[in-house]
């Protein structure tokens, strides 16, 4: 392939036959994007001493450039998803890769506060553009009836990053500093690049007459039941995950906070794989039983917060039903969008899951200042319940119950 090529797409396979098989390689690829793309936004919370340090900030401004990263992500991911809409599939995917490159190499060698904020910014809405195309990219790649495997798999890098990534990013940060961790993530992208050239195929984009406009997008049945879905339930996640060490604080399992998520990230992979396994037959079962799981392990967190076994299992029950999550309310998305639409609506999906971040910390920091860790686990229940009831009611478009047609 020449450059020409990459830049203008003119070979572009645009009668690309869906694979009636898994292919691994491919999806594999779009699989770790999606975890440099985590790995780049979380990697900064466990080495904040060192880049206060570094760039002669507190601690509290070196946060910032977790909050920067997240405001590129809602920024950019619906205009950039739409402006690029028509483009080729792989060269969007390999630019979002590139700006990941190119930006954690700033980050790693800037010494310059401001500098070093305006790129995690810009890795930020490389991170939109790449939630926008990944699920769709992966349901393309396949038939319809392998959809729902095919994006489990692409997904699967968000959990393994939680699990296994942070930790270690974490640990070679303060064995052998911060901006080393960045730059090896940059090494790492270099190394992804050549894997997406060479394994993922050439998908045209969509043709100027098949777009919808966003608003058309946003009213279409099934579309708003699922982020009313995603806004409950990732507002309940980020504000256990994000304030995890002040839940734990009552069993006094203060200085086992890498334990206990560790425990999260084992079972978040166990939960991608059954999600992976039952998607495509079962989605609406999935997503029920999900959100029970999890209202049912707030509760228990709620009664019995001062129980080290309780906060385990509960803990354990939480990242089963967290690790299928993206992979199954990005397919309902899909699903409930057509092809038409679905990479619209999945840039939806980024905005709304991002704010849930934002809006996750921002709560559960109110209520840790004014009322205290007690209520948090009451307040996760009834974000859950909630999620639950919409989930239950939306049986015609969003979450329909059987076997996973083509959209």
């Amino acid at each position: 392939m020449s450059s020409q090529d990459f830049v203008d797409g003119q070979h572009d396979d645009s009668a690309y036959v869906p694979a009636d098989s898994l292919p691994i390689a491919g999806l594999l690829a779009l699989a770790m994007t999606g975890f440099v793309a985590i790995l780049t936004e979380t990697l900064p919370a466990g080495l904040l001493p060192g880049i206060s340090h570094g760039l002669s900030v507190s601690e509290s401004w070196a946060g910032q450039l977790v909050t920067l990263y997240a405001l590129g992500s809602v920024a950019a991911a619906i205009p950039m998803t739409a402006a690029t809409r028509t483009w080729p599939r792989r060269t969007v995917l390999l630019l979002a890769i590139a700006g990941f490159l190119v930006f954690n190499t700033i980050t790693a060698f800037s010494s310059f506060y401001w500098l070093t904020l305006f790129a995690r910014f810009m890795a930020g809405v490389a991170a939109g553009v790449t939630w926008g195309i990944v699920p769709g990219y992966a349901r393309r790649m396949v038939a319809p009836h392998l959809q729902g495997r095919a994006m489990a798999l692409a997904l699967v890098g968000t959990p393994v990053a939680l699990a296994i990534g942070v930790p270690a990013g974490t640990w070679l940060g303060d064995l052998v500093g911060w901006r080393i961790a960045f730059a090896v993530m940059s090494a790492f992208t270099a190394v992804l690049i050549v894997w997406v050239l060479r394994t993922a195929p050439r998908l045209p984009g969509q043709t100027a007459g098949a777009q919808l406009k966003l608003r058309d997008v946003f009213m279409l049945p099934g579309v708003r039941p699922v982020l009313a879905v995603i806004l409950a339930w990732m507002l309940a996640h980020n504000i256990l995950y994000t304030y995890i060490a002040p839940f734990l604080a009552p069993a006094h399992l203060t200085s086992r906070v890498d334990a206990v998520l560790l425990v999260f990230g084992g079972f978040a992979i166990g939960g991608i794989w059954i999600t992976g396994t039952f998607i495509d037959r079962r989605l609406r079962t999935l997503v029920l039983a999900s959100l029970a799981a999890f209202a049912f392990a707030s509760a228990a967190m709620g009664l019995d917060g001062q129980s080290p076994t309780v906060l385990y299992l509960a803990v354990a029950v939480w990242g089963l039903t967290f690790g299928g999550a993206a992979t199954l309310l990005q397919t309902a998305s899909a699903d409930a969008a057509g092809e038409r639409a679905s990479d619209t609506a999945q840039s939806m999906i980024v905005t709304v899951w991002n704010g849930a971040i934002a809006g996750g910390g921002l709560i559960g920091g109110v209520m840790l200042e004014t009322t205290g860790v007690g209520p948090m686990a009451w307040t996760l229940l009834v974000l859950l319940l909630l999620a639950l009831g919409i989930a239950w009611m939306s049986c015609t478009h969003a979450f329909r119950p059987g076997q996973r047609v083509s959209p």
